[in-house]
């Protein structure tokens, strides 16, 4: 049985703001500003649902989620991510790695990588050693080092068993 290997790559970045909590990777980061979304503004779960997406060719987080849609106002990241790793299992894919950036000038990420690393295995249904998670700073340039805005860069490589 041969297997079929595919890699995606996902981008997002959600503006900074006062009036929610900060969600990366699904874990909740007390005390900082939250990110601006029609859901709760998780950059790290889009970038990633939007990788595992292309990675299998299907339409991406936009249209699978569309922000016109009131279903998905609110919704905590993890919920869609659960129903994408569903779809994939379902057609026969599974996660073999992730790796994935992101960006922020604040909060400094150092103490939280192992958790979202650790949650992001959970959610793909991987060990901890198929998930990689670095955080970088944009040195005061941009949204980013303005600290107005967080981003994420995600790769994924997905595999299909085929006959």
């Amino acid at each position: 049985m041969e297997k079929a290997w595919r890699t995606g790559i996902g981008y997002d970045l959600h503006p900074l703001i006062s009036d929610r909590v900060l969600r990366l990777g699904g874990v909740t980061i007390a005390g900082e500003r939250g990110l601006g979304g029609h859901s709760d503004g998780d950059v790290v779960l889009h970038a990633l649902i939007d990788a595992l997406l292309g990675a299998v060719g299907w339409p991406d987080i936009g249209e699978q989620f569309p922000d016109t849609d009131s279903r998905w106002r609110g919704i905590d990241s993890t919920q869609l991510m659960d129903q994408v790793i569903g779809q994939l299992l379902g057609a026969g894919w599974r996660i073999n790695n992730v790796d994935l950036v992101i960006i922020a000038q604040k909060p400094k990420l150092s103490p939280w990588k192992e958790a979202i690393r650790k949650k992001l295995a959970e959610l793909c249904r991987v060990s901890t050693g198929q998930v990689g998670v670095k955080a970088k700073t944009n040195e005061g340039f941009d949204a980013v080092g303005r600290q107005e805005a967080i981003a994420c860069q995600v790769i994924a490589t997905v595999i299909q068993n085929v006959e």
